[in-house]
């Protein structure tokens, strides 16, 4: 009789074998690039700084990048996993090709910044257009979360600085398009700025906002169709008189700093104008209530602004801050959304929660740190995490269903992505055999078949 020693089977290892191909679940990204026509996009946007009889394509070798970073790399050399699986992934550069390819980029200043943007831009255009009813815009709004994200410098790169969180490193400004409950969201701007940077700095506000504008299709950058949601960094006066400029006619909804002003007022709103908060399925919410003020709170601010407070019993244990009052936490936003009910307006600047989320997946997606320690390399790398995110929302909401599109990258790179296959060559043909006993291989292959459906770019 065979003793068994320990908890798991032992299991011998060599090399030597043939037929297998890791990260075989990635194809869902290759396939998500070739329908969206992104690779014929970025192609034509770097055609410029393509070398006279170069073996290389640099819009290939920048999305190559971009789905290195999106299976979990955070520097150039990560690349090294495609490279090792050509029959997925295509000739990939060396890491020395693609190194110089970011430096030359970097060295165009915005010219390569803002091809790059446009490809992305003429993407996404397309790309809602072939989702249907999971494109983000079905509502007929777009909803436009800006918020900022710390990334940590362990090193002395050019611009880290001090936070206002006592760390040290930088402090870009993204937006992203909010997919509402059913799905993710999708980035459309990242502005890298210094660690030292203001939290409500209305030019960096105003400069997010134009690139993420410029990221919707045209009938969306400007017009009440588009909200634009902050948190307290964006309530200031410059920024609010930006959205609601002539001809510009955006929607907002932005956090507010409590004021004495507005503390002074919010003593003196009555009981009875106090109602309830809801919940998304429209059950009232436990302990919480809001009001609209008015008065000398709106005075100097755009016309149409509405200022609604909430005010909420808080948590055993949590600590109140001076502008509290009577034992409640108080916070403020403001919006120009007319005609609507104070409780949906505050349900709807509640959900910009969500945005939390969003800033993870980058932190989860080549951004827990800069690997360059040049300004403009790090903004390039920046333009390679978007699009590492851009792929990774656009597969679900083109490929998935049900829960699985709200997966968040690290649960696609562990059930999906990390999926191993044999590699069969029949009839002049290859296919990816996945193993039958993964749980997920009927959801690959299921959303690998939605996306051969699609028609072709062009």
């Amino acid at each position: 009789m065979n003793k068994r020693i320990g908890l798991y089977p032992r299991v011998r290892v060599e090399g030597g074998g043939r037929g297998a191909v890791s990260q075989a679940g990635a194809v869902l990204l290759v396939e998500t690039v070739r329908k969206s026509g992104l690779d014929t996009a970025v192609s034509a946007a770097l055609a410029p700084w393509r070398k006279a009889r170069a073996v290389h394509d640099p819009g290939k070798m920048l999305l190559d990048v971009a789905l290195a970073v999106a299976l979990g790399g955070d520097c150039l050399a990560d690349i090294e996993v495609l490279r090792a699986e050509p029959a997925v992934f295509g000739p990939v550069a060396s890491d020395p090709t693609v190194s110089r390819l970011v430096d030359t980029l970097a060295g165009s200043g915005k010219r390569a910044l803002t091809a790059i943007r446009r490809a992305r831009a003429q993407v996404r255009e397309h790309l809602w257009a072939l989702a249907g009813d999971a494109a983000p815009d079905q509502s007929g709004q777009v909803t436009l979360d800006l918020d900022g994200v710390l990334v940590i410098s362990h090193s002395d790169k050019q611009d880290a600085a001090a936070t206002w969180k006592r760390t040290f490193g930088h402090h870009p400004l993204m937006g992203f398009v909010d997919h509402g409950p059913g799905g993710a969201g999708e980035p459309v701007a990242g502005l890298l700025r210094a660690g030292n940077a203001g939290s409500n700095t209305a030019a960096d506000h105003i400069t997010a906002t134009r690139l993420a504008l410029a990221q919707l299709p045209k009938k969306y950058r400007r017009g009440r169709r588009t909200l634009v949601r902050t948190d307290s960094g964006g309530g200031t006066h410059e920024f609010v008189n930006w959205l609601t400029a002539r001809g510009r006619w955006l929607s907002y909804s932005v956090g507010m700093t409590i004021t004495d002003a507005i503390h002074h007022a919010v003593l003196h709103v009555p009981a009875s104008a106090w109602t309830p908060t809801v919940e998304p399925g429209g059950e009232v919410r436990d302990s919480a209530w809001v009001a609209e003020l008015a008065g000398d709170c709106l005075t100097g601010w755009p016309k149409g602004m509405r200022l609604i407070v909430r005010k909420e019993r808080p948590h055993p244990g949590a600590q109140l801050r001076f502008a509290n009052a009577d034992g409640m936490r108080l916070t403020c936003f403001a919006t120009n959304t007319p005609g609507e009910a104070i409780a949906a307006l505050e349900l709807r600047h509640r959900q910009r929660a969500r945005c939390e989320d969003r800033i993870r997946n980058p932190r989860d997606t080549g951004l827990r740190n800069l690997p360059f320690h040049g300004f403009a390399q790090n903004q390039i790398w920046l333009e390679i995490v978007q699009l590492a995110l851009d792929l990774l929302a656009w597969m679900p909401m083109l490929a998935l269903t049900g829960s699985s599109r709200l997966w968040e990258p690290k649960r696609l790179r562990l059930r999906l992505f990390s999926a191993a296959a044999q590699l069969v060559t029949t009839s002049r043909r290859r296919y990816l055999r996945l193993a039958r006993h993964w749980p997920w291989t009927e959801l690959i292959t299921a959303a690998q078949q939605r996306l051969a459906a699609l028609p072709n770019p062009g």
